[in-house]
């Protein structure tokens, strides 16, 4: 693909590198070796720093913090394998997925009604560093990474969500990669490979191998090797001629390399890690008319052949930590990303008066008012479409984020009052880079031949970017059964475009410049109660923010979030039910291809006052008493009620929006949501089926009725999995998902009707040593 320009003010200054700065600070914060103390056993993440960004280094955590926190760890990860992060993420109360393209490669995450367009609005994180290309200047999540190298995840909301930033409207998704292995089968080094197979051309091939060894009286090094390779040659049917039709799928690479160094008492812990990820994937934007749909979801237009996504990430990360007793810990970590993609992918067909474009939206929705678009898009034999009426857009973009996080935390008690003291710092800088052209084609047949190719950067050429410091602090206060946890986080950031003419390639003079700086405190306070057996009541307040875009003319998005429910949690069972209401002061929609509509590309618009308000429960249990028949039955619940509200009527561009009345919900915002999970676990086999239940939803705001050209379905989806042990360190691996084979339409954006995943089966060995 062809790589975008690279040009950062803030990158490319006479200032050291953020890599440097955190090697000086790592070394700076280095005590002898000779006077530390024994450290705690502590958990050992995907990286030494991760655990004390986390709010929880482990599940069994989880019920104590005060604010409403999930974990999923490794084994509950591996009970059914899913490739897509969306399916994963169903087992936490509160998480509003919009699916796209039925594998999860973009997901479209929101918490509590927050806006899901690519995640854009959820704090992402992997090892404690924000995952994003640009998370400050452009936080669609183009890159995700791959739930089949993660060892954990945690998702944050409500005040819990304050120690991330720089979204803390909904909440933050935290994953945690492989660690390099403890106390391995093969003289310490031990690993992991998977090697899998299923319906449309699916293959998995996953391994890792590592561990720790002595290196003289009191150090250990360490390092971790990890491959994954997927690939799947898609579910849909292209309705082009030639080898594309028989690809409408993906191949991802993703490298993960680890460095690790440690002294024998765990007291210094320092680690390198690098990550390289590929992905070729063959998808479009363009979706069906519901006609189309309801005939054959599975189609794809001739219009769409060219459609492909190439995406190349480079990311570093030099963590350190330092835990010289139970009463003190200190981390530095530093971080760069470097990612390049380029969508090219159909953006709009020329309207019938020759003199403007239609788009893909507008087209699929009322194909009746365009025939001749709907023709050039599906072609047909012995057609010959208006020459140069497809538009195609080489969506060429760069990023780069570098940063350094420096953490410390301390345990005291001031009389009878316990304190463990936290805070945190963070410098960051990040761009995004648009340097993107239009291809014009003509459908002959059904095969698109290119009539006009764009010069490089004549359809966009500006960069975007943000640089921040982000500064958090918290006090969690226990006074015998009360837990108090008040924090509050400051974040300046400085925000600025810079845009060239379209026929300035070399950008040699700008046209426009456009820079602000947002500051703001964002307060949080959570508690706990311990009333006895068992029980736990929980409350929380705290604001919600996030920033606008570099030039941008709306306002930053602001809340109040509250929350407050109970708890109760032995060994074999736990409950917990939240109820939370967050209340926009101003809830900001961002335009983006994905979105689809008629708005211009990274615009912004306010939408005033609005309200998201609801209840989450999760449940699970170990039925009493089975175990002694030699046999364990697991059962867990997540469900999710959400009603959301706009406070006044207006008139929006932004597509999800429209024409907006008081009293209005929110679109991509389903009323119910709720996943059942039940196992049998018996010696050397297990069998889990997981039902995931999610009502209607409307695809542009509104209230009443959903009509059918704007209902996201109601959907049963039921998943299996199963596992035999055939020898110790080898087991047998089956799931099938969406056993019914149920076909639903997910979402309306970007644009047009698109179908879910089909009946899907997946199965293959998995080793262990």
């Amino acid at each position: 693909m062809q790589s975008p320009r690279s040009h950062n003010p803030f990158m490319n200054s006479a200032s050291p590198s953020i890599l440097v700065l955190a090697g000086t600070a790592i070394c700076l914060m280095l005590p002898a070796v000779a006077f530390a103390q024994a450290a705690p056993d502590l958990d050992a993440g995907g990286d030494p720093a991760a655990n004390a960004i986390l709010v929880t280094a482990s599940r069994t955590e989880t019920f104590d913090v005060g604010g409403s926190v999930h974990r999923l760890d490794a084994s509950e990860l591996a009970t059914f394998a899913y490739g897509d992060i969306n399916r994963a993420l169903r087992f936490i109360p509160g998480v509003l997925i919009q699916e796209e393209e039925g594998f999860g490669l973009r997901p479209n995450i929101g918490i509590r009604g927050s806006g899901s367009d690519r995640s854009s609005r959820v704090a992402i994180m992997e090892d404690g560093v924000l995952v994003a290309p640009a998370p400050y200047g452009a936080p669609a999540a183009y890159y995700f990474p791959r739930p089949a190298r993660l060892s954990a995840i945690e998702v944050a909301k409500g005040p819990a969500a304050i120690k991330y930033g720089p979204m803390t409207v909904g909440g933050a998704v935290s994953f945690l990669s492989t660690p390099i292995p403890e106390d391995g089968a093969l003289s310490g080094i031990g690993g992991h490979a998977d090697l899998l197979g299923g319906t449309f051309g699916t293959v998995r091939a996953h391994g890792n191998i590592g561990g720790w060894l002595p290196a003289g009286a009191s150090l250990e090094i360490g390092g971790l090797v990890e491959g994954l390779y997927e690939q799947s040659t898609g579910f849909k049917r292209l309705d082009a001629q030639g080898p594309a039709e028989d690809d409408t799928g993906y191949a991802i690479s993703d490298m993960v390399l680890k460095l690790g160094v440690r002294t024998s008492d765990r007291v210094h812990e320092a680690q390198l890690k690098f990550q390289r990820y590929d992905e070729t994937s063959n998808e479009t934007y363009l979706g069906l008319t519901q006609a189309d749909f309801r005939a054959d979801p599975r189609r794809r237009y001739a219009g769409s052949q060219l459609d492909q996504l190439n995406v190349r990430q480079d990311f570093w990360q030099l963590s350190y930590r330092f835990t010289p007793s139970d009463q003190l810990e200190l981390a530095a970590t530093g971080y760069a990303r470097e990612t390049r993609r380029a969508w090219y992918k159909l953006n709009d067909v020329r309207n019938s008066a020759n003199a403007g474009w239609s788009s893909l939206t507008d087209i699929l929705a009322r194909p009746a008012d365009f025939p001749a678009q709907i023709a050039d898009l599906t072609g047909g034999d012995g057609f010959t479409g208006r020459t140069s009426a497809l538009r195609v857009r080489n969506n060429n973009r760069a990023y780069e984020t570098r940063g350094v996080q420096l953490f410390a935390a301390g345990t005291f008690d001031t009389g009878r009052i316990g304190h463990r003291l936290e805070g945190s710092v963070r410098y960051h800088e990040d761009s995004e880079d648009r340097f993107q052209q239009d291809d014009r084609y003509t459908m002959v047949g059904q095969t698109m031949l290119l009539s006009t190719a764009g010069a490089p950067g004549s359809q966009d050429n500006r960069i975007g970017e943000a640089e921040a410091w982000a500064f958090y602090v918290r006090d969690t206060i226990t006074a015998g059964p009360l837990t108090v946890t008040p924090g509050v986080r400051y974040e300046t950031i400085r925000l600025k475009q810079t845009g060239w003419a379209l026929t300035d390639p070399d950008r040699l003079t700008p046209t426009s410049i456009n820079a602000s700086t947002v500051n703001v405190w964002i307060p949080g306070v959570g508690a706990t109660l311990d009333v006895g057996s068992g029980f736990r009541l929980v409350a929380g307040a705290h604001r919600g923010f996030a920033n606008p875009a570099p030039g941008s003319t709306a306002s930053a998005e602001t809340s109040w979030n509250f929350e407050a429910g109970v708890r109760f949690g032995t060994p074999d069972a736990g409950i917990e039910a939240i109820a939370f209401r967050n209340a926009y002061d101003n809830l900001v929609g961002t335009c983006t291809a994905s979105t689809g509509g008629d708005c211009e590309i990274g615009d912004q618009f306010d939408g005033g006052k609005a309200r998201a308000q609801g209840l989450e429960i999760t449940a699970n249990h170990r039925l009493a008493g089975i175990e002694r028949f030699g046999f364990a039955l697991p059962v867990s619940l997540a469900y999710t009620y959400l009603d959301t509200e706009f406070c006044s009527s207006f008139i929006s561009g932004f597509g999800p929006w429209g024409t907006v009345t008081a009293g209005d919900r929110f679109p991509y915002a389903p009323e119910h949501q709720m996943t059942l999970g039940i196992g049998i676990e018996v010696p050397r086999f297990e069998a889990n089926a997981l039902m995931n239940w999610t009502s209607a939803a409307r695809a542009t705001a509104g209230s009443g009725s959903i009509d059918r050209a704007e209902r996201i379905d109601d959907r049963v989806v039921i998943d299996l999995s199963a596992r035999f042990e055939l020898r110790e360190g080898v087991d047998l691996f089956g799931s099938v998902t969406n056993l019914t084979d149920a076909v639903y339409n997910v979402a309306l954006s970007p644009s047009g009707f698109r179908p879910g995943l089909p009946r899907a089966f997946l199965g293959g060995v998995k080793l262990n040593f």
